[in-house]
This record gives C-alpha cells, structure tokens and sequence, in this order.
C-alpha cells in the first residue's frame, strides 16, 4: 500500500473537522489547540525545522485521543511552514487502518512521516509515553513502578514535548539523509 497516495489524499485539520465532525466534536479539537501553549524553546527549535515534512494523520474526529493530541500536531505546523499535516478518517479508510495497527489493534492517531518527496521516514501512535506513564499511574495507584509521572507539568505539555520529541527525530533524519542533502546541496 502506497501510503504517501493517502497523505496527498487527506484534508488539512479544518476540512477533516467539518467533514466527519459534530460542532462538540469540533470544539473538543478547538479546545486543546487553544490550550497548547509551546514554549520559546520548542518554538525555537521549531523555526529551524528545513526540510518538507509530509505527515499523514489516522484518525476519528470523535475521539478523546484524537482531539487530545491531533491538535499539538497543527500548533506545531503553525510554527514550522515546512510541516504539512494531513488527515483521513480510520472508519473511511479500513484498509489504512489495517495497515497501521498498534499491537493488532485498530488506534487513533497514527502518524506517518514522510520526506517531501513521499518516502517513509517514521511511524508514531497513538498515545504518548507520558500519557501511558499518567494512564498506568491510574491504573496501577501508588504501586505504579515507574516514578516518572510528572505531576508538575500538565499533561497536554508533556504529552506535546513526547510529540515534539517524535517530530524533531524526523526532521534530523531528513536533515541528515545523503538523499536529501544531495539534492538540496547542505
């Protein structure tokens, strides 16, 4: 399956919100987007990102992770122009789904990097390590073993930093590619 194909298929995050969306729905995704509030460092590191970033995004409208996490990821195009975010729905596209299962589940989101010119650099989802950390903590209460959860931080902060993390990986990857350095002469 040619997935970059589906990334040049998707819709950017509004068009996806009002196409599958409910206005709570869409409000949910409003919501985090407006509560995400990135540092100068991360804005930083951001600015300096070079090179085209397709990045294919699996998911529901209607779902809590989703509208928890999509939205770190068009705050952080928002910063860098060469992120480019796209969309398609996971009950839509049942054969991408299939091909993207977390675990030999059906999850949301999943993000596909690819390089500008379509190759596949990444695959990251659905849920962040430091939401597992806070779900596990939960579950697990006191006798949770990992003694990473950080209670000073929000969620949404360390859950955007997890994310964060996965982006900037993919742009050293891209900066760093003989492919594309020949190409773009650094």
């Amino acid at each position: 399956m040619n997935l970059y194909d589906r990334f040049q298929a998707g819709l950017p995050v509004a068009e996806f919100i009002a196409k599958y969306g409910t206005p709570p729905q869409a409000s949910r995704w409003k919501q985090t987007f407006d509560a995400i509030a990135l540092t100068d460092a991360q804005k930083t590191l951001l600015k300096s990102f070079r090179r085209e970033m397709n990045v294919l995004v699996l998911a529901g409208v209607w779902c809590g992770d989703c509208s928890g996490q999509c939205p770190i990821y068009d705050r952080f195009a928002e910063v860098a122009p060469s992120i480019h975010v796209r969309y398609i729905d996971r009950d839509e596209h049942a054969d991408v789904q299939r091909e993207l299962q977390i675990n030999g589940g059906n999850r949301v989101p999943v993000v596909v990097f690819f390089s500008e010119d379509g190759h596949e650099v990444g695959r990251y989802g659905e849920r962040t390590l430091s939401k597992y950390r806070a779900m596990m903590e939960q579950h697990a209460g006191a006798s949770c073993p990992t003694g990473l959860v950080q209670h000073d931080i929000p969620l949404l902060a360390q859950v955007s930093q997890d994310w964060l993390n996965e982006f900037e990986r993919v742009e050293w990857v891209l900066r760093l590619s003989s492919r594309l350095r020949s190409k773009h002469g650094d």
